[in-house]
């Protein structure tokens, strides 16, 4: 989230809500910020299909930004805000194990989700605290690879068994035209999804998301 205030709402509802008995778990990247960090260490981003290519010094970076930067920070607001909050990654006690993208030639250090461990979310979620996840994985060899968030998200959503999964992104959402944010689709199944894809209205890092 590119505002502070933004932020600083979205993360007081999440404290607010864990007060009140309800349990979730925060799952994060920050593309702008590790295309920043990638710009002062004279690299520039590249992205295949809307995924970011991820050569052994993005990777260094990505897991920097998100791991050491981003969570911290959030964690940080959170607890300052009332709340208890855990850092985490996808590497911690094994919550997460990855394996190489299909398009792995092309792509680099890019993961695919392949085992979810959620016994440490457990636990952490009984004791009432907020567990805040890193999108890094690594294999069973303990390579770290980047993982795409969305999806990520999604596969914890269904090892925890949670009741909802809310994205929360800086767009409107899925659009008949992508030129017309007055398009909004507010409903839609897979069937129409696929059409949607098959006709180029939703594509590149939508593609993920949806």
């Amino acid at each position: 989230m590119k505002s502070a205030a933004l932020k600083c709402n979205v993360l007081s509802d999440l404290v607010l809500f864990s007060c009140v008995g309800l349990r979730h778990v925060l799952v994060h990247g920050s593309g702008p910020e590790i295309n920043a960090w990638l710009l002062r260490t004279g690299h520039e981003s590249k992205f295949h299909n809307g995924v970011r290519v991820t050569d052994a010094h993005t990777m260094e970076v990505v897991e920097m930004v998100l791991d050491g930067k981003i969570n911290k920070s959030l964690v940080d607001e959170i607890n300052i805000l009332g709340g208890t909050s855990v850092r985490l990654c996808g590497k911690d006690a094994r919550l997460l194990t990855a394996r190489p993208s299909s398009e792995s030639a092309v792509l680099g250090f890019v993961g695919e989700v392949a085992r979810v461990d959620p016994s440490v979310l457990h636990s952490i979620l009984a004791d009432g605290h907020i567990p805040c996840i890193a999108s890094v994985a690594a294999d069973e060899a303990g390579q770290g690879y980047n993982v795409n968030t969305d999806t990520t998200v999604g596969k914890l959503a269904a090892a925890v068994g949670a009741e909802k999964l809310i994205l929360l992104k800086d767009v409107a959402g899925i659009l008949e035209d992508r030129n017309d944010p007055r398009s909004l689709v507010k409903e839609i199944d897979i069937a129409r999804i696929r059409r949607m894809m098959e006709e180029g209205k939703v594509a590149g890092g939508m593609i993920p998301k949806v």
